[in-house]
């Protein structure tokens, strides 16, 4: 352990090089000699500081079942290791590998909202708009670090665990940039807290992040809902006694693992790595672990995230008789502040001119 402790030291330069990089592109922007494009209704852009792992899908989805019955919104990704180039907005037909995992899963979730990819976000957003000019509200998935697009909102999610205060740029830590580009956020959420965490955490956390008066905190759990069928989307009821096989390529698998294991007796993890395409070979080796676990009762589980990448191999799947439950994930903001957010983001939206459609 001391060995990799003074290994991870070594990287120490190389942080303060990418950080030093960074900070200059930062005050590029800042400074207006790299520009920002804005456009002319309300964007929401949701990311983060850290590599991965800060829940920021579920943020996204929460804000879609918000605004989706009063304004006509869209969501824009990258599209993080799909298997196609350029703009694509998703379809009936649409896949993970065209869109990449987590905008399937909202077009999943949400088809009648407009999800689309596009690495380029700034030639994106126009070719959305001419495809759907109803389009009110944009969500950024994932994009606090592309600056070429000035968000009307920036929401930052940190985690619980391991708040941006206390990471270091990478490879040292974490951080894809100094913890300084908290500055850009107009609200910062602090995300996986306990369910139960009380006040004096919550003012500890406060005084440790101290937002800027132009900030809002927020502090958010997970809760997981009841498991489905993977194909066909019907509940799963799965004894306490059951042997579970937790399969999942996301970036922390803990708070599920956790969770699992307070409700069912056995919880088995096999973990692959944060967004990745499984293959026929990956699906022999799940049915010979579920096969290998004790138990009368054994149940494959995984993600929604993981969900959209398994059924790209529903022919094999269904040859092994592999039947797989999924397990829903939403956020639950604490300290009875949901309402408060809520009309936060409205606040935003009608702030800009924009009218609702619905009631």
């Amino acid at each position: 352990m001391k060995v990799l402790r003074y290994l991870k030291f070594l990287l120490y330069p190389f942080s303060l090089l990418y950080g030093l990089v960074m900070w200059i592109r930062n005050r590029l922007y800042d400074a207006g000699t790299l520009t920002a494009v804005s456009f002319d209704l309300p964007i929401i852009a949701v990311g983060n500081l850290s590599v991965g792992g800060t829940g920021k899908t579920p943020h996204v989805e929460y804000l879609i079942r918000l605004l989706k019955e009063h304004f006509t919104i869209a969501t824009l990704s990258r599209g993080y290791n799909r298997r196609s180039r350029g703009y694509q907005l998703a379809s009936e037909n649409s896949t993970a590998a065209q869109l990449g995992d987590e905008p399937m899963q909202f077009h999943q979730k949400f088809p009648d909202i407009s999800v689309c990819v596009g690495e380029e976000r700034m030639l994106a957003i126009p070719q959305l708009l001419g495809e759907k000019p109803e389009t009110q509200v944009i969500l950024l998935d994932d994009a606090f670090q592309h600056r070429s697009i000035k968000p009307g909102f920036n929401i930052l999610v940190t985690e619980y665990n391991r708040p941006f205060t206390r990471d270091h740029v990478v490879p040292f830590g974490r951080l894809r940039e100094g913890r300084k580009g908290y500055e850009r956020a107009s609200c910062i959420i602090v995300s996986k807290c306990p369910p139960n965490m009380g006040e004096t955490e919550k003012q500890a956390l406060q005084r440790e992040i101290n937002p800027l008066p132009y900030q809002r905190l927020f502090f958010t759990s997970l809760q997981y809902g009841q498991p489905y069928d993977l194909f066909t989307q019907a509940p799963m009821l799965i004894s306490p006694d059951a042997t579970l096989l937790l399969v999942c390529g996301i970036a922390r698998p803990a708070p599920l693992v956790q969770h699992l294991k307070e409700g069912f007796k056995e919880v088995f993890l096999l973990p692959f790595p944060d967004h990745y395409y499984y293959s026929n070979n990956d699906l022999e080796k799940i049915s010979k672990e579920l096969k290998d676990l004790p138990g009368a009762e054994k149940v494959v589980i995984t993600t929604e995230k993981d969900a959209v990448r398994l059924h790209l191999l529903q022919e094999r799947l269904q040859e092994l008789n592999l039947r797989i439950a999924v397990i829903p994930v939403e956020i639950s903001l604490l300290f009875g502040e949901g309402n408060s957010f809520n009309n936060y983001i409205f606040d935003y939206i009608v702030g800009t001119g924009t009218s609702y459609i619905r009631t």
